[in-house]
């Protein structure tokens, strides 16, 4: 598992790259099982594709970190560190300070693909393939004698007991089986924590979505058939609002009332045409994107009635297959796709609602499941008229793609 040097150029919307278009990567024929259907021709393009010529958006590939033989299905950004979980099982760290070197880490193996990863402190939570949910407690104060110990299984044996014995505790699952209402009966597809890191949420395929308490992983409360599909996705606003995609093509919108015990539903959203695999909000909360396999993210700002309440404005377009990751950071919008590609958006200051798309992210071969992105301080080109962010890309092909993304400010153009 080593790191090899990526020169692969990167596409932008100027005259001068179009001259690269010979490096274009094609879709794998493997990967058509991923479902793409129509885009939506109802809702409005909020992109452009053309930038201003005065000066241009730089994107390199700096690096290619390889994973094995396992496809990377998730990443996290902790610090100084990349944490990456793989399709067999495994929990990698990767330092982000020097990607030149071979600096990754096993951290901690397990039987069942890791679907989802987050950070709480130093605590590790990681979502699997087989239903459960695992606590790592991380040391990283010695990069040398880095240690990673699992500490809980959720559900734990302390909230599972008591319910035994209690048949009111028990949901039906399937046909013939039963389990306590604390358990998943299926695949856990996504994580996310509250603002104040107290709560952890987790969505599964078995149509439901689970809060957990973080300080000793007790499980609060479970929204059973919160959908009529599996739920692919999960995200929490700053104010308390959950959202959760799903299959059934629907992006759900929930919230704990004052004086009640449980979440309520407060709206549906039903733009989508087909089924939704990802959301992300803004760096301040007030923009929700959500893509889906109708190749659109859609973008969403609350609307004058306040409550949660989100309207469609419009459209972001340029992928030719689905879409299956999104990250935010500032004001910049990254988009990861069955098309192997990533597609790098930068939101409109103000009033200005439109998006430019800044350029496509070209290598990798196979579907890019999963993104993170952050700003970079520490770019050698950093200066007073460029904004410097580092993109990680997770895709099926078991690499790791590290991106450097300049874009001068939008006062400086």
């Amino acid at each position: 598992m080593g790191l090899v040097p990526c020169p692969l150029p990167c596409r932008t919307y100027s005259t001068e790259s179009e001259s690269n278009s010979s490096y274009h990567l094609h879709s794998d024929p493997s990967t058509s099982s991923i479902s793409s259907q129509p885009s939506l021709p109802s809702v409005p393009s909020l992109s452009r594709q053309v930038l201003q010529q005065t000066q241009t958006t730089q994107l390199n590939c700096i690096a290619t970190r390889k994973s094995g033989s396992a496809c990377v299905c998730s990443l996290v950004l902790a610090g100084k560190f990349l944490y990456t979980g793989l399709s067999d099982g495994e929990i990698r760290s990767w330092s982000c300070r020097d990607i030149s070197s071979n600096t990754s880490k096993p951290l901690a193996t397990t039987n069942s693909t890791v679907k989802s990863l987050v950070i709480v402190g130093d605590k590790i939570f990681s979502a699997h393939q087989d239903h459960k949910i695992r606590v790592w407690q991380v040391n990283t104060t010695n990069e040398q004698k880095f240690k990673c110990k699992c500490i809980a299984t959720l559900p734990t044996l302390k909230d599972r007991f008591p319910r035994l014995f209690f048949p009111n505790s028990y949901v039906q699952v399937r046909r013939h089986k039963k389990l306590t209402w604390v358990h998943h009966a299926d695949a856990i597809s996504a994580l996310a924590v509250s603002k104040d890191e107290s709560l952890l949420y987790s969505a599964s395929w078995d149509r439901t979505f689970k809060i957990w308490r973080t300080s000793d992983f007790k499980c609060l409360e479970s929204v059973s058939n919160a959908h009529e599909d599996a739920i692919n996705a999960i995200v929490v606003s700053n104010d308390g609002f959950v959202y959760t995609g799903s299959a059934d093509k629907k992006i759900k919108v929930w919230k704990k009332l004052i004086g009640e015990k449980h979440h309520t539903l407060v709206e549906s959203l039903e733009k989508h045409k087909s089924a939704v695999n990802a959301l992300a909000f803004s760096s301040d909360g007030s923009v929700l994107y959500s893509g889906a396999c109708d190749r659109s993210i859609l973008v969403w700002e609350r609307d004058n009635g306040g409550g949660g309440g989100m309207v469609v404005v419009g459209a972001l377009r340029g992928h030719t297959k689905a879409i299956l990751c999104l990250a935010v950071a500032g004001n910049l919008v990254c988009s990861g796709s069955a098309d192997c590609s990533v597609r790098i958006w930068r939101r409109g200051v103000g009033d200005d609602r439109s998006y430019s798309c800044l350029g496509v992210l070209e290598g990798h071969r196979r579907p890019v499941k999963c993104l993170t992105v952050a700003v970079d301080f520490d770019g050698d080109d950093r200066s007073d008229y460029v904004n410097s962010f580092v993109v990680y890309s997770g895709s099926l092909d078991c690499n790791i793609k590290v991106w450097q993304i300049q874009v001068p400010l939008v006062n400086s153009i």
